[in-house]
């Protein structure tokens, strides 16, 4: 099994696989033979979906989950192995629509508000000014800042691609306050040690705590503030294919979730029940 593993994290990182996604798959591959210790090498279609529902089943885990093993169960069996399994006839986990948490614009002040170190407030104001997620923005260098087009470069964000996204006037002047406190030379915000930058999972803590000081009960993430932006962009009329653009999403129907958060398209319909006891 170590060899297989081995060579699944050699040729995915070759590959350019993201390393999220090379620790999720490396991850269940090891599930999967410590599953079946006496190998994987001759499993039928009828092993994996017994499998893939012990998962499912004995071990309660989620859809997203699920979605994960069996991507990563068909990337081993059609990169590795020549057995008979019908992974087109496999079916994975119906995937389904749940609306993201989009903080208001009062929230999100306040919530800068609480941050009192200017580090982790300025990256929280980069990112929900330019809609990035939180790797992109922890993995921005200062040569990312355009400040005569405005334009922040994302390089090789999800799907490995670049791209542009908008720079806010007001985090230009807080970035230029920033930097000549923190001095930064590489990375935009590095670790203490400015040789990497900021820890994901610390990012996380500090979003939490500022919004434990803030006030804010919604269960938001650090990427709540991507979802906010692009909701907020649409309540002000933006075209839904700038907003794509802006976030990097491959496919439109990424972006149409954001339809189900809009508040205008909704604010001056009238219920049918007050147009009848009004009536």
């Amino acid at each position: 099994m170590n060899n297989l593993i081995e060579q699944m994290q050699m040729d995915m990182s070759l590959r350019e696989y993201s390393p999220e996604t090379i620790k999720s798959y490396l991850w269940h591959i090891k599930s999967l033979c410590t599953y079946f210790p006496q190998g994987i090498s001759t499993l039928t279609e009828e092993d994996i979906r017994k499998y893939l529902y012990h998962l499912k089943t004995d071990k309660d885990y989620s859809s997203s989950y699920l979605s994960q093993a069996y991507s990563a169960v068909k990337y081993l069996y059609r990169n590795y192995f020549e057995i008979p399994v019908n992974l087109n006839h496999l079916r994975g986990p119906r995937v389904s629509l749940k609306l993201p948490v989009v903080l208001n614009r009062e929230q999100i002040q306040s919530l800068f508000e609480a941050t009192r170190n200017l580090k982790h407030k300025m990256l929280f104001m980069v990112i929900y000014s330019g809609g990035l997620r939180v790797g992109e923005a922890v993995h921005l260098k200062v040569s990312d800042i355009d400040s005569h087009r405005m334009q922040i470069k994302v390089c090789q964000g999800k799907g490995r691609k670049d791209r542009y996204t908008l720079l806010s006037r007001c985090v230009l002047e807080g970035l230029r306050e920033y930097w000549k406190q923190y001095r930064p030379r590489i990375w935009l915000f590095p670790s203490r040690s400015f040789d990497e930058p900021l820890n994901r999972s610390s990012v996380q803590k500090v979003f939490h705590t500022s919004c434990r000081k803030a006030g804010i009960t919604e269960p938001a993430t650090v990427h709540t503030l991507r979802h906010s932006f692009a909701t907020h962009l649409l309540d002000q009329g933006v075209n839904l294919f700038v907003i794509q653009r802006l976030l990097g999403h491959k496919h439109i129907q990424n972006t149409l979730i954001y339809l189900h958060l809009q508040r205008n398209h909704t604010r001056q319909i009238k219920s049918p029940l007050d147009e009848m006891l009004e009536g």
